[in-house]
Order: structure tokens, then sequence, then C-alpha cells
């Protein structure tokens, strides 16, 4: 049924069958999902008061247990070794997958993971991290930024930056590859902006997965994806607020889709049809090519917000990622 009225919205009620296009495994993935998406929207999540920090704490633990959880269902078995350092204070995972060079003048990965801005740290940042690394099949510093609600914005960009700066001493930026997925895509941005600001060189190459690259949600996928992704059914409003603490969030260091691109590294994007931040990539690709950056965007057939999880499509990705990193590095 479509009902179209004087407030310029479209109203509908609709069927949306999985394409038949699709893997098993993505099929499947679809399924499983979207079993759960009518009681996730009948009943959301009741969120913590801002400052009640020991109600957050306990609410991302949860979170970053369905992280872990997510990943350790693909079933993937990974060969890597992994280190953690200290930079400056900052937790860094340094990961060498199977195979990777690790000569003085190879290429390096340095990853800055998901999590909703709020999550993701610890055990699920070196798996997140981890899983980069073997996607890229480069050796790859994975940065634990500090996080609210004990660190808000923008000590979690400052993190980054600070671990950026650690690497620039013993890489040179045209070795260097930057990747961030979801909240880590905002971070990814925010930090080109920041080094461009600093004067330090940037990064030879830029990934961003399905990035948060606008925290005012504005785009028109957080509507007609709403549901429609079973990864992430709705917008993230109370963790932007957490992490933002009141700064504006067209800010560019927060949403860096309304910044200045120009002098960005060539830019690989990723997502998906079903994805809620579709609009998001969309939106970020056409601002980078408007700016003059050499951007590629890649949409993958009804794939919701992070992939499938272990489907041939999530295969896909990384074999046009290699071939992006091949290009430019």
């Amino acid at each position: 049924m479509t009902d179209t009225t004087q407030d310029d919205a479209l109203h509908l009620t609709r069927t949306i069958p999985t394409p038949s296009s699709l893997s098993p495994e993505a099929r499947a993935a679809i399924s499983m999902g979207a079993a759960l998406v009518p009681d996730r929207l009948a009943n959301p999540q009741v969120y913590p008061a801002l400052d009640d920090n020991a109600a957050w704490k306990a609410r991302i633990a949860v979170m970053d247990e369905a992280i872990l959880t997510g990943f350790a269902a693909r079933g993937d078995t990974v060969d890597a070794d992994v280190e953690k350092i200290d930079v400056d204070g900052i937790d860094v995972y340094v990961i060498i997958p199977a195979g990777a060079d690790t000569a003085d003048d190879a290429p390096l990965l340095y990853d800055i993971h998901g999590g909703a801005l709020i999550a993701g740290g610890g055990e699920a940042c070196k798996m997140m991290g981890t899983n980069a690394a073997v996607r890229c099949r480069l050796a790859t510093w994975s940065v634990d930024y500090r996080m609210p609600p004990d660190h808000p914005y923008p000590t979690p960009l400052d993190d980054c930056v600070t671990v950026y700066r650690a690497l620039l001493d013993i890489k040179p930026a045209e070795k260097i590859a930057v990747a961030g997925g979801s909240a880590g895509g905002n971070l990814a941005a925010a930090l080109m902006l920041r080094a461009r600001a600093e004067g330090l060189p940037m990064p030879k190459a830029l990934l961003l997965f399905t990035p948060e690259a606008d925290l005012t949600e504005s785009g028109d996928s957080f509507d007609t994806n709403e549901g429609v992704d079973h990864v992430l059914v709705s917008r993230l409003t109370e963790s932007i607020a957490l992490y933002a603490q009141g700064h504006d969030l067209r800010d560019p260091y927060l949403s860096p889709l309304f910044g200045d691109l120009s002098g960005f590294p060539p830019t690989f994007l990723q997502t998906g049809t079903r994805d809620l931040f579709l609009s998001n990539t969309v939106r970020m690709h056409r601002a980078l090519r408007d700016a003059g950056v050499d951007a590629e965007l890649h949409v993958w057939e009804a794939m919701p917000h992070g992939g499938f999880f272990g489907a041939p499509e999530d295969d896909e990705i990384g074999v046009e990622v290699r071939r992006f990193l091949e290009k430019h590095l």
C-alpha cells in the first residue's frame, strides 16, 4: 500500500523478499537476522542516563560480547601473530598475518575499530584488527583508543592521532594505509582532517567500510533501511550523545562528511543496499569526488551493516580491498 500525503513523505506497507541472487550463506544470514527484527523494533533498547557511567559500562560489556560472538560465529581459522604494545599510554595490537611482508620497506595497515563509538575495545579490538589484517594481508597496527563513558570526544580521536604520529616515526606515510569500519570509519576520516590540520603527511590510501561519517544521521537510508538492516535496525542516537557530550554534531571532527576533504588520499568505500549507513557511505563518496579525491564506491546486494559475517560476498570485499591496495601501495 502506498499513501502519499501533503507532508512530502512516502508511507508504505510492504514485504521485502530476500534476493535469489545471493549465496545460500548470505540468504541464511538474512533469514536468521530478519526473524529477530520485529521484536527488536517493537521493544527498542532502553538506554541509561548519560551521566550513569556504571550502567553504560554494563551495556558496553554486553555490546563487546556480542561483537566477539559475531566474529567467532564466522568460524574462520585466523593465522596471525598478535602482540600488544604501549604507545604513549595507548594500547595498540601489532598483528602479523601469516605470509605478510615484514620488511622495513613493506606497507602497513593502521586499523581503527568500530563499535558505535563506545564499544569494541580490548579483546574485541584485537579480533576486529586481526580480521582487518587478514583481509588486507598486511602487517597491522590496531589502535585500542579510549572511549566513553570515561573518555568521550575528543579523547578517542586524540588517541588515534597520537598513534598515527608514532607510526610515522617508524614507517613513511607512503607505506601506510588507514582503515576504519563503522565508528572506526568516522575516526579514520576525522584522522585525515586532523593530520592535515597538524601538518602530518597523509597516508597512501584510506579504507572506509560503511562509515558513520555523519553523526547527525540525516541521510535517507536511516529511514529507508530502518528495520531492513538486521544488524543495525535503527539510529545510534544515544551512543552518539554519550560520545559527543554536547558538542556540535556538524563539527567536521565529529562528522567528517561536513569537512573539507580536499587532499585526502585515494579512498575505498564499502556498503550494502540494506546497510543503515548506506547514505553515509554514498554521501561521503560524493563529497570526496567533489573535492577531487580518487574515491571508489563498492555496494553489495542486500548486504546489511558490516557484511554477512561469513558468506562468499564477504570474501568478495577482501578481493576488492586487496586490488585497491595493490594499486595504491
